[in-house]
């Protein structure tokens, strides 16, 4: 009967669940603690997620059959807007939200009906989706602690935390450069953005170049410096234009930035709207050099970034000088369409104003000539423009046009110039995306300036107090600590609070709400809590309760004051915390390192003493479906429930775990998937009558004893690959390696393996529990009525590996591959084959090869030529020698050669290879003489063919 996935794993999980296996309390075991960053349920769980919250419990399950008491719990993050925005979206009736809650997620009709709530909605898929997803895939959670960050002892808990950050100075309250989405009218993080979650904010600075009206057209760029070369302006004269009221004058600018220079701290009144076409022809002045250059139409100027309108710097900016030359060939058409004179166009030169080393005048000019560049849409533009800023910036110095700033460095000019513009009133700024960023509800995000709280984390003494954190955290993989340490030093205010959303309002300013990113960096402390706390009323968590429970301050009876808890239960609390605390390991996906992270060690470094801050942080890599980028609002995903469904649990992790390294990207590819399926149905059928061999029977031969030895240290690989996170390669080792083992050794023996293998499927099975734990416990129920996933992890025996039983093992499959090859190549059919062993002087050369001072013959034949004998064979001896060198190299079991008897081993496997050749095998000596006999190295027996 064929393997059963789905029945099999739902007959364990319920076993699981009804003896309480995962449910972790305090005792005077070892703990190990480890934690993911918790689902935010905006939508389903798909297999992407399914990594990121599987590799832990795939620890979990090790450590505790290690026997470490281990707490792997699990909550839900629905804190800020997207669930809000989500929601809103549906009862909006927007298509594409229905689409993708029918279609992709598979959300039944009368579940979108019964969605009133932002909680319902958020409810529905910790439940349908995130929840029975994690139970389905076999996850060892600790389910009584399980929580919402819209809970109400969380919101006291993370209230407690604000009020702590903001005594100890890490919170401040100002206005800053903020990301704002307009449909929303909130501060947003990256947490919430759909695109655009790598944008930069950009401070630009605004020219206020004037027409003979007065009127102030300010033109944004991020190189002020270049002023003194501007020698016209552009528009877009298919956009639309605003003349505005600001401060007392009149404003130009693209309808697009209206809202966001409102939003920026200028009061601005839309006075007309105007066509970018009646701007064009206009002269303008520059502020700084008094010249008048006229505003030309471009189509590529978009009024949706800064102001709408551009100043034109063609011998520093490559993109200007091939739109300033494109014109120039245009001149006649811009005569006909807008009245301009052609030969106004044509004499416009590049000015030049930076003197770079190595460059000509004109660094933009040479740079596009160089590169063949002739069109804006040459996608060299983009590198060209990198390689001009960068040397003029890194390397140039500003010539006399420049006034008083002339032979400064434009590295150190350029924030001088700019504040001394400012001060004259000719310079202004406005903040910028470095790309287009679009909320999770659907709307445009701009650069807002607006009133916000402030965490500190740019403050030089807390930075360096979580470098002391980061010092004593171990980093999976080792590489990401220059990411951490990156992170930590760049960070400076963080905004923590937006406007309305779910979550925990701000303790001491309750019109703000606290972000996602800024409530979720501490909780793995409110975990060790959490299950005890459900009867507490909430609003009688006082302060002083977490105090005591989370830092050892105060008394347990003054807790009991405050909050009328019984101070047993306060101490027992605290005493809790006390036992899981530090936390062990947190994990994430790597793309959490820039921000949730780092303010997890920041927010630990600030809060706790040190003996509990965290001790590890792993990260893991991204997933793929068939080669693409994953995307739910594209439909390319796989739901975990599919997934499940389809193949099984064990599948699923199995694939997941040994399609690559945790820290790489996987790609599901459902045809590999498939055949993992088959796979382990196979290895179930097998190991299902092998496990139940008798237990006790030793190796009756040295073939035996090498199975066994070959067990031992396919279990130490595989143990030592998990201590470091390594899945997949612990998979090679336990599973693929081991069963390659088994398939030598069932063909070397061909029968009477019942005892060794009886002993191999146990400790494998055993090995693969952390895995594929479902058919683990299967396999195991066959042999004991106790549950595998508590039971003892199969510590390698050091005593039964035997590197001479490998090394004549290796001989024997060596030797039988070199048979073959020559057989392949002079296709005879043998009626005899001849095995010369090497002669006793020629091992004397392979262990002279092994010494760790030989690299080469270099280093050998020196060592060799000390003894007579060898002097006295010449150059055999350095045939030899460099033979012996070739075959030694990335030998496994090398060193264990010289001592081997090869030729007892070769004699004692005559029957074996026999049965393999189908022909009459002979072992000889080499010195026993005959063709090819001078040909047998230690590692490489010569071998004729008769």
């Amino acid at each position: 009967m064929s393997y059963d996935f789905g029945e099999v794993e739902e007959r364990w999980r319920n076993r699981w669940e009804d003896e309480g296996v995962f449910e972790a309390d305090p005792s005077d075991r070892d703990k190990f603690y480890i934690t993911v960053a918790y689902p935010y349920p905006s939508g389903a769980m798909h297999i992407g997620h399914v990594r990121t919250f599987t590799l832990p419990d795939v620890f979990a399950r090790f450590r505790r059959m290690q026997g470490y008491n281990v707490l792997f719990p699990m909550a839900w993050h629905v804190t800020g807007t997207p669930i809000i925005g989500a929601l809103n979206r549906l009862k909006e009736g927007e298509e594409e939200q229905l689409r993708v809650l029918r279609d992709v997620f598979g959300v039944p009709e009368e579940e979108l009906e019964a969605m009133e709530e932002p909680m319902d909605y958020a409810s529905y898929f910790i439940e349908n989706s995130y929840r029975s997803g994690m139970r389905r895939l076999g996850f060892s959670v600790d389910w009584r602690r399980e929580f919402t960050t819209a809970d109400g002892h969380y919101r006291r808990f993370i209230e407690w935390q604000y009020r702590r950050l903001r005594e100890e100075g890490h919170l401040s309250r100002g206005l800053h450069p903020t990301k704002y989405c307009l449909g929303e009218e909130n501060p947003v993080t990256t947490h919430d953005l759909l695109e655009g979650e790598d944008a930069d904010i950009q401070n630009y600075t605004l020219v206020k170049f004037t027409d003979s009206e007065s009127r102030v057209l300010p033109m944004a760029t991020l190189r002020p410096e270049t002023v003194y070369g501007v020698t016209n302006a552009f528009v877009d004269p298919d956009s639309s234009y605003v003349e505005a009221s600001v401060e007392g004058g009149t404003w130009v600018v693209s309808e697009e930035a209206v809202e966001k220079l409102e939003h920026q701290g200028h009061d601005l009144g839309v006075e007309r709207g105007l066509p970018g076409r009646e701007l064009v022809g206009l002269s303008v002045e520059n502020p700084v050099t008094g010249d008048d250059v006229s505003v030309l139409p471009a189509s590529f100027v978009d009024t949706g970034s800064a102001t709408g309108v551009v100043m034109s710097v063609p011998a520093h900016a490559p993109f200007d000088h091939v739109a300033v030359e494109e014109l120039k060939r245009r001149a006649e058409e811009l005569r006909e369409e807008y009245g301009i004179d052609p030969e106004e166009v044509r004499s416009i030169e590049p000015v030049a104003l930076i003197d770079v080393e190595g460059m000509g005048e004109f660094p933009a000019v040479e740079v596009v000539e160089d590169m063949g560049i002739e069109s804006q849409d040459d996608p060299g533009m983009e590198e060209a423009t990198r390689t001009v800023y960068n040397r003029e910036f890194h390397d140039g110095v500003l010539k006399e046009v420049a006034g008083g700033f002339a032979g400064r460095r434009v590295s150190t000019a350029k924030d001088a110039l700019r504040e001394h513009f400012s001060d004259e009133g000719v310079f202004d700024e406005v903040y910028e995306f470095s790309r287009d960023v679009v909320c999770r509800c659907g709307s445009r995000v701009i650069v807002a300036e607006a009133e916000t709280w402030f965490l500190e984390y740019g403050d030089p003494e807390w930075k360096e107090e979580t470098m002391n954190l980061l010092d004593g955290v171990e980093t999976v993989p080792e590489g990401t600590r220059e990411d951490y340490v990156h992170t930590v030093d760049w960070l400076d205010s963080w905004p923590c609070i937006r406007n309305f959303g779910l979550g925990t309002r701000l303790p001491f300013d309750d019109r703000f709400i606290i972000e996602p990113l800024s409530d979720s960096t501490i909780y793995m402390a409110f975990y060790t809590l959490a299950h005890e706390l459900s009867e507490e009323d909430a609003g009688e968590l006082s302060d002083g309760f977490f105090d005591h429970v989370l830092l050892g301050e105060g008394t347990a009876e003054d807790v009991a004051g405050e909050t009328g808890m019984e101070a047993e239960r306060v101490e027992a609390l605290r005493e809790s915390f006390s036992y899981w605390y530090p936390l062990d390991w947190r994990t994430s996906a790597h793309d959490l390192v820039q921000n949730h992270l780092t303010f997890f060690m920041f927010h630990h470094a600030a809060l706790f003493p040190e003996e509990d801050w965290p001790r590890g942080i792993a990260t893991w890599g991204m997933g793929l479906l068939e080669g693409e980028k994953m995307s739910s609002s594209k439909g390319n995903v796989v739901l975990a429930g599919e997934a499940v469904e389809r193949y099984g649990a064990d599948t699923a992790r199995f694939f997941l775990f040994n399609n690559a390294e945790p820290w790489q990207d996987f790609d599901w590819r459902a045809e590999q998937v498939e055949r993992t399926q088959r796979t382990l149905r196979s290895f179930h059928e097998r190991c299902s009558e092998e496990i139940r061999s008798p237990r006790d029977e030793g190796a009756a031969d040295d073939v035996d004893a090498w199975m066994l030895s070959r067990l031992e240290q396919r279990l130490a690989a595989g143990t030592e690959a998990l201590e470091g996170f390594q899945t997949r390669k612990a998979l090679q080792e336990l599973f693929y390696g081991l069963n390659a083992d088994v398939k030598w050794y069932r063909k070397r023996k061909r029968s009477d393996t019942e005892g060794v293998m009886g002993r191999v499927r146990r400790r494998q099975v055993k090995a693969l529990a952390p895995f594929i734990p479902h058919m683990a416990e299967e396999l195991w129920s066959v042999v004991s009525d106790d549950l595998l996933c508590t039971s003892g992890w199969p510590e390698p025996d050091g005593e039964a590996v035997d590197p001479q039983l490998d090394a004549a093992e290796d001989l024997v499959r060596r030797t039988l591959d070199d048979v073959r090859e020559i057989l392949n190549v002079t296709g005879k059919e043998p009626e005899e084959v001849v095995i010369y062993t090497a002669a006793d002087w020629k091992r004397e050369v392979l262990e002279a090869a092994l010494d760790e001072d030989v690299s080469g013959l270099g280093e050998l034949l020196p060592l060799l030529m000390e003894s007579e004998e060898m002097r006295e064979r010449g150059g055999e001896v350095k045939k030899v020698s460099q033979s012996v060198l070739d075959n030694a190299r990335g030998l496994d079991n090398a060193y264990a050669y010289p001592s081997l008897d090869e030729r007892g081993v070769l004699e004692r496997a005559e029957s074996f290879l026999e049965g393999e050749l189908s022909c009459n095998v002979r072992v000889e000596r080499e010195e026993d003489g005959g063709e090819g006999a001078s040909k047998a190295i230690p590692i490489r027996p010569g071998i004729v063919v008769r």
